[in-house]
């Protein structure tokens, strides 16, 4: 197949909000440029776009991230087979067969009782639906018989029939390696093209019942919060995804899927609080045979909007930056398309016309779908 990289490129303005907290509370930050920048880790944008993911695609079709994997296969051996006895002591052979590792839930603190729980994995681990279902046939299968399960069909099933999520975000497996899945999708670190300083919001919450000659508060505290112009960018290769997922069909939905979500979702961090939820004021997606380029150098030098918006500054800061790229790299290859909203459309549209989100995904998908066929 044609080598195909599909580069996501987002300025989102975000309110003011935490919608990702570090261990103190505080909004998550980084210094780039000289500067302070609000930040939110690639990993909580992650999980909001699997989280996403389950509006779009048939829950049972994805994986589940979890320690209590031994529970999920017992409940999958008991509604296949209600006769067995003893379904989590299978679905923990059944694992172990397959090279994880299984260790006793902590126990209770002195002087309290626990209930009897089985076996958990001692890292999270990501297994499809499917995969979940094969490692519960197997165990049924050796019940049935009174043998061990056999390893390699155990590891077999555990690797094989990759979901949507595991083949783009990956699986390590840190004691059986031969079960890892190289992540088709790498996300980057979203962080403000502007600096940033944190600002207090101090509040009091009043209790309803107090006397009427109680004016004081019921409870008082104060939380941290930022707003921001963020950078995100996110890249998928459509080779490793086709390997990881072994089907043309699927490669082309998980890439339409990727992109959906990825745009579209948010953190949900202190939402309830902020009502931060907004949408990209430009997109720029970029279907690229050379290499991925993240295009944050755009944003070193902090943008100061001086009569125009700062998305404004940044989406004409983004595009000189990657007509310079290409100009110096490129081989011409490089498609781009373009969603943009506001002033900021006007500055994007030397890489392409801006046109609605969902026509964007389309021709995306085109894309893919050539380079999957080899065609050129």
């Amino acid at each position: 197949m044609t080598r195909l990289f599909v580069d996501v490129h987002i300025l989102q303005t975000v309110p003011p909000s935490n919608i990702n907290r570090d261990d103190t509370g505080s909004p998550k930050s980084a210094v780039y440029g000289g500067v302070p920048r609000a930040r939110v880790s690639s990993q909580a944008w992650k999980r909001a776009t699997r989280q996403m993911f389950r509006e779009l695609l048939d829950p049972t079709s994805l994986g589940v991230r979890t320690k209590r994997v031994v529970e999920l296969i017992a409940a999958r051996i008991t509604e296949l087979n209600p006769e067995i006895t003893e379904p989590e002591s299978l679905a923990a052979q059944a694992l172990k067969a397959a090279g994880i590792e299984l260790e006793k839930p902590k126990r209770a603190k002195k002087g309290e009782s626990a209930p009897e729980e089985a076996e958990q994995a001692k890292y999270l681990l990501f297994l499809s639906a499917s995969q979940i279902d094969r490692l519960a046939v197997l165990a049924i299968a050796a019940a049935g018989t009174d043998t061990a399960i056999d390893k390699s069909a155990a590891r077999a099933a555990a690797h094989s029939a990759n979901s949507v999520d595991v083949a783009l975000f990956g699986r390590m497996v840190a004691d059986a390696a031969d079960l890892n899945v190289d992540a088709a999708a790498q996300v980057a670190h979203a962080i403000s093209v502007h600096a940033v300083n944190n600002e207090f919001d101090y509040y009091t919450a009043v209790d309803d019942r107090a006397p009427d000659n109680n004016s004081g508060a019921g409870m008082l505290g104060y939380v941290e919060f930022n707003s921001s112009t963020l950078y995100r960018y996110a890249t998928v290769s459509v080779k490793a995804l086709r390997d990881n997922l072994g089907d043309d069909t699927a490669t082309l939905r998980a890439i339409e899927v990727f992109l959906t979500a990825f745009v579209k979702s948010m953190p949900t961090g202190k939402q309830n609080t902020f009502a931060n939820r907004t949408l990209p004021e430009a997109v720029l997606v970029s279907v690229r045979t050379d290499q991925p380029v993240n295009l944050v150098g755009a944003f070193e030098e902090p943008v100061n909007a001086a009569g125009a918006a700062r998305a404004t500054a940044a989406a004409k800061a983004l595009a000189t930056t990657l007509q310079a790229v290409e100009k110096g790299y490129g081989d011409g290859s490089t498609e781009n398309f373009v969603v943009a909203i506001g002033d900021g459309a006007q500055e994007l549209t030397a890489l392409g016309d801006p046109m609605p989100f969902v026509e964007v995904v389309a021709r995306v998908g085109s894309k893919v779908e050539a380079a999957l066929g080899g065609r050129p």
